[in-house]
């Protein structure tokens, strides 16, 4: 967890380490890939995804865009992920970070994920 002025590529280490769930050793018939943005495009980050045993999928800056012209009829699914960060947004703790400690804004969010999740699974009704 970090400042929203972080940028994210600095904190893949972080995330990659506290994966919880174990994920089956990578081997040259099945490989473990990762899907990144264009926001993940340096060096630094296919270095770490390596020491991880990932093969990095990422696109250079200007590569989406030219995809988007040879395609068309492939349109992205992003109205999933603006969904539920609006969904997110519902809940004055999530929007603006009152708490002071790390430890009580994750939980928060924990919290938040687990009642939009039920939510949506439509268990309410």
């Amino acid at each position: 967890m970090a400042g929203a002025n972080r940028n994210d590529f600095k904190l893949l280490e972080a995330t990659l380490q506290s994966i919880p769930v174990a994920r089956p050793k990578p081997t040259k018939r099945h490989p473990q890939h990762a899907c990144l943005d264009k926001g993940y495009d340096f060096d630094e980050v296919r270095a770490v995804l390596h020491a991880y045993g990932f093969v990095a999928h990422s696109r250079s800056r200007g590569e989406e865009a030219k995809a988007k012209k040879k395609k068309r009829g492939h349109q992205a699914r992003r109205w999933v992920v603006e969904r539920t960060h609006s969904w997110f947004n519902r809940f004055r703790s999530i929007l603006t970070r009152w708490c002071k400690k790390a430890a009580n804004y994750q939980g928060m969010l924990c919290f938040v994920c687990g009642l939009t999740a039920y939510r949506a699974a439509g268990l309410f009704g």
